[in-house]
């Protein structure tokens, strides 16, 4: 784990400079950029001096720290695939990134479809010690639940597998099920009332999935494998603390208060205010500190924990929509319910970043596709502000098919004046000492300290 100084020092003669600002009245912050490396310094202390030990440090680890970062950018294998195994959903949320006539009239899997799917996965992961990551995702995989749990009892000993869900067809025999086999469950629910999270958790009878989402909850009884995936929109922007409080009483150990994404035009509408999502993520991140304090029950917020790995532990993430380029066609891809394999979920409405049918052809190919190519050229080097941004790294500047949608893949995020006011938030918390309530425990427990000063 790469740790930092906390002195008062002075700035000396260093090869490739050392960037400084502030991190609020009490903190100062030098970073390298490229390669994140850091030092958190107090204010009070007369005029700011960076210590020779610190420069020799820096410069010792330097190299270092580069390879480790360019290895992280580019030579990361594939370890995770997404499938979805329908495009149809009974669900009809105003942000989805899937279009509309997709989820109402696309195709389902049948399971000798599947069963090729995960064949051809197995057979692309051959000789690699890690299982590979399978996550039923998209629309709602549950409306095929039957082949998926099937797949899952096949495979389980070769596969660690996920489900997204609305949870709005989930059974208490399902739940069941997926204990036994260990399966990672995300729930979709937007806000601790229903009042609130059925205004964009929409369900196609016009009601919402609140109350099944709830029911699901208190079935999993907090077991570890639970997520709570919740998209931040405008409805809910100022909701967000209310629910990390509901969660923790539900015993959630993590949630994921991610943005929406503004793939599809309709998603604009409902976007939240850059300052008020950070304002009110902030707030959450300080409700779920306090209560991981108080009751020794935690609490995680997925999202941002990520950005503090992204310092503390950079290679150490694995959301990795905040590394440049991000991991679709790297890391991850997604395969469509008609076999089409695409560097994330996201592009599912562009055909043409299509890297090959996997009913037809090898992950390999869709590895060396074209369209995945163009996926990881995107750089934050090659953005007008990212490529001089602190934070660049950090950040990563996402997402690419929303950039895409709004008409070019080489311009800075949407969010941007919200990441930066998050990323600034995780400096605070590293020098108040507050990691060890803001990852999950086994994170801290992997990690090994490199250096420090």
């Amino acid at each position: 784990m790469s740790k930092g100084c906390k002195c008062g020092c002075s700035q000396g003669d260093v090869e490739r400079g050392l960037s400084f600002s502030n991190v609020d009245d009490n903190w100062k912050l030098a970073l390298d950029a490229d390669n994140i490396f850091w030092s958190i310094l107090p204010r009070n202390n007369g005029d700011f001096m960076l210590p020779q030990n610190m420069i020799d440090l820096y410069k010792k680890e330097m190299k270092h720290l580069d390879d480790e970062m360019h290895n992280f950018r580019f030579n990361e294998p594939l370890n995770c695939v997404y499938i979805d195994p329908t495009d149809r959903c009974n669900a009809n949320c105003p942000y989805c990134y899937i279009p509309s006539k997709i989820r109402q009239q696309g195709t389902q899997m049948t399971a000798e479809q599947l069963d090729i799917a995960l064949s051809k996965i197995l057979d692309h992961f051959k000789g690699v010690k890690k299982k590979p990551v399978i996550v039923f995702h998209a629309a709602e995989p549950l409306l095929v639940k039957d082949i998926l749990f099937g797949a899952i009892k096949k495979y389980h000993k070769k596969m660690l597998f996920g489900i997204q869900t609305n949870s709005l067809l989930l059974e208490k025999e399902d739940v069941e099920f997926i204990k036994k086999y260990r399966v990672g469950i995300g729930i979709s629910l937007d806000a601790s009332t229903a009042e609130v999270n059925n205004l964009s958790r929409v369900s196609r009878k016009g009601e919402g999935n609140f109350k099944k989402a709830v029911q699901a909850l208190d079935w999993f009884e907090g077991y570890e494998g639970l997520n709570v995936i919740c998209t931040v929109n405008k409805y809910n922007v100022d909701k967000l603390s209310d629910l990390v409080t509901f969660l923790h009483s539900k015993k959630v150990p993590m949630v994921l208060l991610n943005p929406v994404r503004l793939t599809q035009k309709r998603s604009e509408q409902v976007k939240p205010d850059d300052k008020v999502y950070a304002q009110n993520l902030i707030k959450a991140v300080d409700t779920a500190m306090a209560l991981t304090k108080k009751t020794k029950q935690q609490i995680v917020i997925g999202n941002f924990a990520n950005v503090l790995l992204a310092i503390i532990s950079p290679t150490a993430r694995r959301m990795m929509c905040d590394i440049s380029p991000c991991g679709g066609g790297r890391t991850f891809l997604t395969v469509t319910a008609d076999g089409a394999m695409v560097p994330c979920g996201e592009f599912i409405g562009f055909k043409e970043f299509s890297g090959g049918n996997i009913f037809k052809t090898s992950i390999a190919k869709a590895m060396e596709s074209k369209p995945f190519k163009a996926i990881r050229a995107r750089m934050v080097e090659n953005i007008d502000e990212c490529n001089t941004c602190d934070f660049r790294h950090i950040c990563g500047s996402p997402c690419p098919a929303e950039m895409y949608a709004r008409g070019n893949i080489n311009k800075k995020a949407v969010f941007c004046d919200f990441y930066k006011e998050i990323i600034v938030h995780a400096f605070k918390m590293i020098a108040e000492d507050n990691v060890k309530y803001l990852l999950r425990d086994d994170s801290l427990d992997q990690m090994v300290m490199e250096y420090k000063y």
